[in-house]
Formats: C-alpha cells, sequence, structure tokens
C-alpha cells in the first residue's frame, strides 16, 4: 500500500494541482449561472451492471493540497476525508463481487458558500476532485493521471437561494460528497474494459437421468435346481 498512497498523495504537487485562479474561474461560472447543478447523489438508486465483478478494497482520501476558492467557508482538517470516504463507503458497499479495486481521491479545491444576498449574490458551492483506480489482482493503475471531477450542490429548495444562508458548513460538505461519488460511479461505469462481468451465480449440477440396471448375465443367476414331483 505504500506506492498506493504515495500515487496519492502526489496529486497535488502534480499536473492535476488546482490553483487559486482556477477555482475563481469555477466560481465565477457557477455564479453566472453558466454550469447547472448536479443531480442529487443522496439516494442510491439502482446498482450499475457496467461495474460487474467490482469490490471495494481501500477508499482513500487526501485534502492536504485542497485549495479553497473565494468566498469560501473553512472545511476542518480531516473533514473531507471524512465525509467522501463515509460516502464511498456507503455508495460501494452494494457491490459485492469477486475483483478487487481501490479508489484513490485528492480533494484538489473546493468552495463552501458563505452567506450572501439573495438574488443578488448567492455564491455556489462545489468540490472539484481527482479520482485514481487501482486494480488488486494487476497490482496496477488503471488510468495513469488522475481522472477529475467537478460537481456542484443539488438543486433544492435550500440552495436556490445559497446553501450558504440554509445549511452549514457540514451539510454542504454531505451534500457535495454525495454528488462527488455518484459521480465517481457514473464514471466508472463508462470504463468498459476495466471490470469483469458479474459471474453468475453457481448453479445446480444437473441430475443424470436415471438409467435401468443393467440385465445381470446368466451365468450370475442362481438358478433353482428343479424337482421331479414323481421321485
Amino acid at each position: 500500500m505504500i506506492g498506493y498512497a504515495t500515487g496519492v498523495e502526489s496529486y497535488g504537487n502534480g499536473a492535476m494541482g488546482f490553483s487559486v485562479g482556477s477555482l475563481r474561474a469555477v466560481a465565477l461560472v457557477a455564479a453566472l449561472g453558466l454550469l447547472s447543478a448536479c443531480a442529487s447523489g443522496a439516494k442510491l438508486g439502482e446498482e450499475r451492471a457496467e461495474l460487474g465483478d467490482f469490490l471495494l478494497g481501500h477508499a482513500i482520501v487526501v485534502e492536504e493540497n485542497a485549495v479553497r476558492g473565494p468566498a469560501s467557508r473553512k472545511a476542518e482538517p480531516g473533514a473531507w476525508k471524512d465525509s467522501l470516504e463515509a460516502e464511498m463507503q456507503r455508495r460501494f458497499a452494494r457491490y459485492q463481487g469477486d475483483s478487487l479495486y481501490h479508489l484513490g481521491v485528492a480533494v484538489q479545491g473546493y468552495v463552501l458558500a458563505i452567506p450572501g444576498i439573495p438574488l443578488v449574490a448567492a455564491p455556489k458551492s462545489f468540490l472539484i476532485l481527482g479520482v485514481t483506480v487501482w486494480d488488486d489482482a494487476a497490482g496496477k493503475k488503471l488510468n495513469e493521471k488522475p481522472h477529475r471531477i467537478i460537481v456542484f450542490e443539488a438543486p433544492s429548495g435550500e440552495t436556490a437561494i445559497s446553501s450558504g444562508l440554509t445549511q452549514s458548513a457540514e451539510e454542504q460538505m454531505q451534500n457535495l460528497s454525495q454528488n462527488g461519488v455518484a459521480a465517481i460511479e457514473r464514471w466508472l461505469a463508462t470504463q468498459e474494459d476495466w471490470f469483469p462481468p458479474k459471474a453468475a451465480a453457481d448453479a445446480p449440477e444437473a441430475t443424470a437421468p436415471a438409467q435401468d440396471a443393467p440385465l445381470p448375465a446368466e451365468s450370475d443367476l442362481e438358478l433353482p435346481v428343479p424337482v421331479d414331483p414323481d421321485a
């Protein structure tokens, strides 16, 4: 697991790192309403057949290099890690295949909207993740570069006017964690070559049709000795 953990921790320092300028750009686009909100990940829904024989092994989240965007509340140390790891267990525990896979997730950036002025300045919350998948049996990463996922808070009566006014930071994080992990599940379902089909349930062995027992040879029969009635 040393190499696995090291690979995850390198996200924030590599090409996939996210700058404050990039976060500002995302925040501006969101504020202008050019990006739609994400569908809620609160409900698990049906299992994705595309994940085949998937079984979750380690689900590791690192957040040390996360960039906090403008107009954002501060996430407490370890809060993103706890929230995302719990959500990955909740969503992926449904899959009980025989092929083990590990998920490494780096929190690259986030905005937890602060209270704003409804209809005038209503900041939007969002989360940026870098995701890597490991095949345990093959002992290798399935994607060389972390896959970037950007999710926004799910639409609701509370987020319509600004979640900063109606939700705590913990509630915002839970909303974003649910949407982020649901997005990971959808992305995994698009990787057709990664997951073998789930093995069919073991069918009962077919019982061979009964056959008539072979007739014994005449030499094996014990024939009665005839008795002369006049003797």
